[in-house]
């Protein structure tokens, strides 16, 4: 096979959520570097593949991004195949769109293969649709986090009538609450945080918008978690049973 770089999504940490397009590209790899946030367990699929850390977490020490970048293009260049195992979905809040485009400007192969992304797994296991008939018509995805830190429109954000789901809040609970709630999205609004999604160490804990710093706090959330936040985080699996009658 021609060397190339597989930019590869483990999806949330249940390594059965992994698919079957992953799991052939992980069978092929020569290389392997995994994120921090992976399952070592999905490394079953590669076997003889050379596995290098290359940890990226908020809040502490990260491997450099372009480390990264210069691993992936010597590797390719040297005629490997290389897998770049990211956790969730490459191209939510991943870097896979501007890694793949770092590599082709470089003349590299370059593949992305989807993965389960945290927010959909995380809300699934705890019962929760994030759209639902009558209750939320859409989804957007939001990471507290900015290139540059500039602050997120939260009134449009708040008004836009979809579930919203955020990533990488954990450190800005009081920013989120206090845009939301300034935005216009009522106290009262449901909120579901999830820690760990899929994995078997889950936590979760509902509240509302206007609980939320409080209720974190007692609940002691830590990163990885995301947000559910809108009406469908006040519903469970039995209600959605219910409602499909």
């Amino acid at each position: 096979m021609n060397a190339k770089v597989w930019l590869i999504g483990a999806g949330p940490g249940d390594p059965e959520l992994l698919t079957l397009k992953a799991a052939r590209a992980l069978s092929e790899a020569d290389v392997v570097l995994i994120d921090d946030l992976v399952n070592p367990e999905v490394l079953v699929h590669c076997p003889a593949a050379r596995v290098i850390a290359v940890g990226k977490r908020g809040g502490c020490r990260s491997t450099p991004q372009a480390f990264i970048q210069r691993l992936m293009l010597r590797y390719a260049r040297q005629g490997r195949c290389v897998a770049r195992l990211k956790g969730g979905d490459p191209c939510i809040f991943g870097r896979g769109g501007e890694e793949a485009a770092w590599l082709q400007a470089h003349g590299i192969e370059t593949e992305l293969v989807n993965g389960i992304t945290a927010g959909l797994a995380g809300a699934t296991q705890c019962g929760i649709s994030l759209t639902l008939r009558g209750v939320s018509r859409g989804v957007t995805l939001v990471t507290a986090h900015t290139q540059d830190d500039s602050p997120l429109n939260w009134q449009a954000l708040a008004q836009g009538g979809t579930t919203l789901v955020v990533y990488m809040g954990v450190s800005k609970l009081a920013e989120i609450q206090q845009g939301l709630l300034e935005g216009g999205l009522p106290a009262q609004t449901p909120i579901a945080m999830i820690e760990n999604a899929s994995l078997p160490q889950q936590r979760e804990q509902r509240c509302t918008l206007g609980q939320l710093t409080d209720a974190a706090n007692r609940f002691k959330l830590n990163s990885p978690a995301i947000l559910v936040i809108g009406e469908v985080a006040s519903h469970d699996a039995a209600a959605l049973i219910q409602l499909s009658a």
